[in-house]
C-alpha cells in the first residue's frame, strides 16, 4: 500500500462497472467513497448491509487503517501479498489493475470461506503494535491524528 496514493476496487451488486479508484491515501475519502458505492447499489435496487475491506499488508504501518475502519462497522483485514497464487506457467505482465484484479478474487474467495485463496495478517491492537520489536514494528501514524 503507498503512502501517496491507493487503488481501491469494489465488485458493486446491480452495476454492470466494477468501479476502479486511485485515489489520494486518505481514510475518511476511503470512507466517503465505500458509502457512494453503496448508495448506487442501493439505488440499483440492491440493499448493502456488509462492506469488506481488504488491502495488501506491507511494513508501513497500514495496521491503523483496518482499525479505523473496524471503528466505523465495517470489515477490514491485511492480505499477506505472498499468500495470493499466481500462475508461474507464463510470464505475466505485473500491473497494479492486475494486481488489483487477482487480489480482488483471492479476498472474495477467501470470504466464501475458501481459505486457499490467501491468508490474512492479524491485524494487532495499538498496544500490540506499539509493543512490537523495532524491525516489525511500522509508524502508527493515525492513532495520534485528529481524523
Amino acid at each position: 500500500m503507498s503512502k501517496a496514493k491507493w487503488l481501491i476496487a469494489a465488485p458493486i451488486p446491480g452495476l454492470k462497472r466494477q468501479p476502479l479508484k486511485k485515489a489520494d491515501a486518505d481514510a475518511p475519502s476511503l470512507l466517503k467513497l465505500l458509502q457512494r458505492w453503496r448508495d448506487e447499489a442501493g439505488q440499483a435496487g440492491h440493499t448493502i448491509e456488509r462492506i469488506a475491506v481488504a488491502y495488501e499488508t506491507a511494513g508501513d504501518g497500514f495496521f491503523w487503517l483496518a482499525r479505523w475502519l473496524r471503528a466505523r462497522d465495517i470489515e477490514a483485514y491485511a492480505i499477506h501479498p505472498a499468500s495470493v497464487a499466481v500462475s508461474r506457467e507464463h510470464r505475466r505482465a505485473k500491473t497494479d489493475r492486475l494486481d488489483m484484479e487477482l487480489f480482488m478474487r483471492a479476498f472474495l474467495g477467501w470470504l466464501r470461506g475458501e481459505k486457499r485463496h490467501c491468508s490474512m495478517a492479524a491485524i494487532p491492537t495499538l498496544e500490540e503494535e506499539v509493543s512490537m520489536p523495532a524491525q516489525y514494528s511500522p509508524e502508527v501514524p493515525f492513532e495520534s491524528s485528529p481524523v
